[in-house]
């Protein structure tokens, strides 16, 4: 049985993700409590496992209480662990574990943390990247430099093209409005910023070809020229862009 996806707002802007089937169910993320657990009971749920891509707050804060209302198994960054809430299994950048049946590639997803990490479903083409690639967008560099989260972007963008990117908030305004700044010209750009503006759904997950479209930090190629930035190496056009979101 295919996996259930299920994205539920938490807080003020963040997602956070259900993934249902025959194994039982998962949250990835977990912002908010009643969100949470208010859909579990809808659907007659229990919670089996939590998966944590990284340490902020508002991506951990409910950890706790959802752990002691469901007894739900953590699993985190082993690099992060320190700074966690307490891990039952401890997992590392490279590593493939198994959860609900499939095979899941835990990636190095560094720069908005130093230990964000992100998790493939494979067989499910589902990925989920929280604060490193975002709709229309990637994470603020809070720890990491320029270049590595270029390098972690570079491998979300390896992954499959009909990959759904499942991602930690939801700044699609915003985001599309810088992107819109720096790619004017973009039809498929303008033709998302549409849809999302007329739509009362969450804007993620998208699939990872259209974030290869319309989203300017994974468009280095192409922004390039506008930039003057003609002979630039891919990571140094990346911080570029990043100065000019973080100034937008």
């Amino acid at each position: 049985m295919p996996l259930e996806l299920i994205t539920l707002r938490c807080l003020q802007d963040n997602y956070a993700y259900l993934l249902h089937g025959d194994g039982g169910t998962v949250l990835v993320d977990a912002p908010e409590a009643l969100p949470i657990l208010t859909e579990l009971e809808a659907r007659g749920l229990s919670l089996d496992m939590i998966l944590l891509t990284h340490h902020h707050d508002d991506h951990i804060q409910a950890v706790g209480e959802l752990v002691a209302r469901t007894g739900a198994r953590v699993i985190g960054a082993a690099r992060d662990a320190h700074r966690l809430p307490p891990l039952d299994q401890q997992v590392e950048p490279g590593e493939t574990i198994e959860i609900l049946g499939e095979s899941v590639s835990v990636i190095d997803a560094a720069g908005h943390t130093i230990g964000h990490i992100a998790f493939h479903f494979t067989q499910s083409a589902f990925a989920f990247t929280a604060d490193s690639l975002m709709a229309l967008g990637c994470g603020r560099l809070f720890e990491g430099s320029p270049e590595m989260m270029w390098q972690s972007l570079s491998r979300l963008n390896a992954l499959p093209g009909d990959t759904l990117i499942c991602s930690g908030h939801d700044y699609c305004a915003a985001n599309g409005a810088f992107a819109l700044s720096v790619d004017p010209d973009n039809a498929d750009l303008k033709a998302r910023i549409k849809a999302v503006a007329a739509s009362s759904q969450p804007c993620a997950p998208a699939s990872l070809a259209l974030e290869r479209a319309t989203n300017p930090f994974l468009r280095v190629e192409a922004l390039r020229p506008a930039l003057g930035m003609h002979y630039a190496r891919d990571a140094e056009v990346f911080a570029r862009l990043r100065r000019m979101k973080d100034n937008f």
